[in-house]
């Protein structure tokens, strides 16, 4: 079908359980939240009009809302406005693409974006017969996820095939690193349609600070940066830091502190800790703020990324940012963001913590050698993990499968 496009080019993104109004720090809030708040930011400052849908979640939440000038962000009544774990949202993605396709109808966008594999289920029923071109980007995949969790994944069991079916009905997908691309093949989805654009990082908000690094007493610090569950790794940091007799462990995520003695997980940290006898030494600092997270980044000797497997994983480029070294398993987004020797070092996942630990006792007692890993982080990601650049390469992929105006157009 013709449709005249608007002077800038406007997107709909759809993000069903990730607003970009949330606060991190929750079982379902995290990178997919940054990444959805930032390109819409950025696309918006690039002149493009953005308009986020993302599900009701409180009956106190208003119809639509403004996130900055350029992107508006619309709940979508679907299910009970109340928190639902998103592994029980699919019932109510009918719901949600019925209302999406209520609303383009009557105002289609020039593309839509979906994030995660049910937001894809729920913008491909939303466009169907309206000629809208769907960009679909997973942010973690079920057959990864299957793989790694075994009988402990929550996911629906439609999830694979779902996953499968959007990834050939869309018209395009954006994959955050080169292992989802591997993914996606081994999935049979067309590589041809597949363009990989990574997450990124603000650099002004993380930034290198210049307070000394080594806290009183000589103590150096760790830290460790994600949701409060298991796959994230934390348990292998705290029976490192049984080998590193001079540093302690922070560990930022989950709820607010006060709240930590109910998290399943915190108590078994807590358990380890014990168990290794590092209790005096490791601090779990429950959710931290946006504003002072870059803080404790800059603050860090060193951040500990090691999950068991990571779709893409903010956290390195949030430290790298800092000027702040990372240990990183050699897993999903990490092999491509930390470069071996050169901006940080890879350990393979299944590694155990004492060789864990002596990795760390040797970056901490070259101070030369953390300063060269810093700085060389830090140009990583102004070289390539800037959310402008991040915007751009998704601009491009909108570009490729739809009339929209170029950036060169968007900006004149």
């Amino acid at each position: 079908m013709s449709r005249t496009l608007s002077p800038a080019g406007r997107v709909a993104m759809v993000s069903e359980h990730a607003s970009p109004l949330a606060a991190l720090g929750g079982p379902d809030a995290g990178g997919q939240n940054v990444y959805v708040a930032q390109v819409a930011r950025q696309l918006a400052r690039k002149g493009y009009r953005v308009t986020v849908y993302t599900r009701r979640d409180s009956t106190g939440l208003p119809d639509r809302m403004t996130l900055i000038d350029g992107v508006q962000v619309v709940h979508v009544p679907a299910g009970p406005p109340a928190p639902v774990p998103k592994d029980e949202l699919l019932p109510h993605m009918a719901e949600f693409g019925a209302f999406l396709a209520r609303q383009w109808a009557a105002d289609p966008p020039d593309v839509v974006h979906a994030h995660f594999w049910m937001s894809g289920l729920a913008a491909l029923t939303g466009t169907r017969g309206l000629g809208i071109p769907v960009v679909q980007t997973y942010h973690a995949l079920g057959t990864v996820k299957k793989r790694y969790q075994g009988a402990d994944d929550t996911s629906p069991p439609e999830r694979l095939a779902i996953e499968e079916a959007v990834g050939h009905e869309c018209a395009r997908i954006i994959a955050t690193c080169s292992d989802e691309v591997a993914e996606l093949r081994a999935m049979g989805l067309p590589e041809d349609r597949v363009t990989v654009v990574p997450c990124g990082v603000d650099p002004d908000q993380f930034a290198p600070s210049d307070r000394p690094r080594t806290l009183p007493g000589g103590r150096r610090r760790l830290l460790a940066v994600g949701r409060l569950v298991p796959r994230k790794g934390f348990d292998r940091a705290i029976r490192a830091l049984a080998g590193i007799p001079d540093a302690e462990l922070l560990v930022a995520g989950g709820p607010e502190a006060d709240l930590l003695g109910a998290e399943p997980e915190a108590r078994r940290l807590h358990a380890i800790a014990g168990e290794y006898g590092v209790t005096d030494r490791v601090t779990l600092l429950g959710g931290v703020g946006r504003t002072r997270m870059p803080r404790l980044m800059a603050g860090a000797d060193l951040v500990l990324s090691l999950p068991r497997y990571e779709p893409f994983g903010i956290v390195p480029l949030e430290a790298m940012a800092c000027a702040t070294p990372v240990v990183a398993t050699a897993v999903g987004g990490q092999l491509d963001t930390v470069v071996d020797g050169a901006t940080g070092v890879l350990v393979p996942a299944d590694d155990d913590h004492h060789h864990l630990g002596a990795v760390v006792r040797g970056l901490l007692a070259d101070p030369d050698r953390l300063g060269r890993l810093g700085a060389a982080g830090r140009e990583r990601v102004l070289a390539h993990y800037t959310w402008d650049r991040v915007a751009d390469g998704v601009a491009r992929a909108y570009g490729a499968v739809s009339s929209m105006p170029s950036l060169s157009e968007v900006v004149r």
